[in-house]
């Protein structure tokens, strides 16, 4: 078969770069840092320094978990190579937190002061294992924060404020959180109190080019079992009542929705079971979809919409049908970025030597969903992706599983590493910017019961 046309890959490569252009502008920086905050120029270096002398450890990270990859809730060799060299530094790590079994968590800091959570995501996806570049947000995420131990010391010691030499008040979390692929682990975290104690979470992904803030889609797991009436298909068809068309009709159903749904929707779909034999009128017929949106009320929408897609098609065919959300899973929410926050992470890479994308870029059709969204939903966050890859090479594919085990990976951990713990002790470091984190998400709805956000 030939391959699909790259014509509208190519236009929106060709797009990219227009913006691109257009938004570093002629004195080469594409994001505004924003305004400077109180972090002691030394506590900077000495980041850069501990960073350095953990490559060779946080590069081992990113092979080991690269060549044993481990899926969802299956990470039992990565959290333990990431907990033994967490414990290694001497510092106390849970393992199994929030009755996760390969979750972990561990801390650095005071009860007083704000508290920041990094985020080490480490599963594989099933047959092309780290084709999403985990194994490189994990060794970020735990650079980040043996840098920070290395720097700051257990008590956080630095500069409490501008013009002081004393402690950093606050804590800084690291979270192990497994089964983001196609099971919101943490989800599965925030609901048993991950994040109670938290007021800011950051975190960073690989990704083909570096960009301060892309869209990330919401997303929701479903399951539609018809159920209808078996006969034979041709002795007595008319006593039957088919399921399989009730599937058919439903499928046809997503296909014109799709018409008068928003463009940054998405809906996928399988019919996973459909009969057993031409010669008897289906009786169960099972469907499992996907369904993204860009916004968390578009996505109830669009939710609504599916579900009298269904009712339709069994009321159609004399059928009944059973709709199953989430099931087994919990939902993504888009992510909510906060951009004072995203701020000091593009300031950190610039002392890397990379100059970061502004959101809006990158085309938003280049979306997937993370799990992070429903982190970003309870308290500040960031999400920013750092390149490991050429542009044109996508996620879950398998030339991004070989990318990420690559150099340029290598080179994204350290440089992720050191951006994660240079915007966290500038959390710490600086009231203002504290307050001006705050302020962004009141203003961007605050706090969100996500829970029960679609009942």
């Amino acid at each position: 078969m030939p391959p699909p046309s790259t014509a509208y890959l190519d236009h929106v490569a060709a797009e990219t770069e227009e913006r691109r252009r257009a938004a570093v502008g002629p004195g080469g920086a594409a994001v505004d840092p924003g305004p400077a905050v109180a972090t002691p120029e030394p506590l900077r270096d000495a980041v850069e320094t501990a960073v350095a002398g953990l490559g060779p450890d946080l590069v081992r990270v990113v092979h080991t978990l690269h060549e044993h990859p481990e899926t969802a809730f299956a990470e039992h060799d990565s959290a333990r190579l990431l907990v033994d060299l967490v414990a290694s530094h001497g510092i106390a790590v849970e393992a199994g937190a929030h009755g996760v079994p390969t979750a972990f968590r561990a801390e650095l800091g005071t009860g007083d002061g704000p508290t920041i959570a990094i985020c080490a995501e480490y599963d594989a996806l099933p047959g092309i294992g780290h084709a999403c570049g985990h194994n490189v947000i994990a060794a970020a995420g735990v650079g980040a924060f043996l840098a920070l131990r290395d720097v700051l010391g257990g008590g956080l010691r630095g500069a409490g404020r501008p013009g002081s030499d004393g402690p950093v008040p606050g804590r800084v979390v690291l979270l192990g959180t497994p089964a983001e692929e196609g099971h919101s682990g943490k989800e599965v975290l925030a609901r048993a109190g991950a994040f109670d104690d938290v007021d800011a979470a950051i975190m960073v992904h690989p990704y083909g080019v570096d960009v301060a803030d892309q869209v990330w889609l919401g997303r929701r797991l479903l399951t539609w079992t018809f159920t209808g009436r078996a006969a034979h298909a041709s002795a007595q068809p008319f006593m039957g009542r088919n399921a399989l068309d009730a599937a058919h009709l439903a499928y046809q159903g997503i296909g014109l929705l799709r018409q008068q749904m928003p463009p940054s929707d998405r809906v996928h779909a399988t019919i996973a079971e459909g009969g057993t034999r031409p010669s008897i009128i289906t009786e169960r017929a099972v469907m499992h979809l996907y369904a993204r949106s860009k916004y968390a009320d578009t996505l109830r929408d669009l939710s609504s919409r599916l579900d009298d897609v269904a009712r339709g098609a069994a009321l159609m065919t004399g059928t009944e049908v059973r709709i199953d959300w989430d099931d087994g899973a919990h939902p993504s929410l888009p992510v909510r970025t906060n951009q004072a926050l995203t701020r000091r992470w593009v300031a950190a890479q610039r002392r890397r030597g990379r100059d970061v994308l502004p959101g809006g870029v990158v085309s938003e059709t280049l979306a997937a969903s993370t799990d992070f969204g429903n982190v970003s939903f309870r308290v500040p966050g960031i999400h920013p992706l750092i390149q490991v890859s050429a542009p044109d090479v996508a996620l879950h594919t398998v030339e991004f599983a070989r990318a990420a085990g690559g150099r340029a990976a290598e080179v994204a951990a350290l440089d992720g590493a050191a951006g994660l713990a240079q915007t966290a002790l500038d959390y710490l470091c600086d009231p203002e910017l504290q307050d001006a984190v705050a302020r962004e998400f009141t203003a961007q709805g605050g706090p969100v019961d996500v829970p029960r956000y679609f009942d």
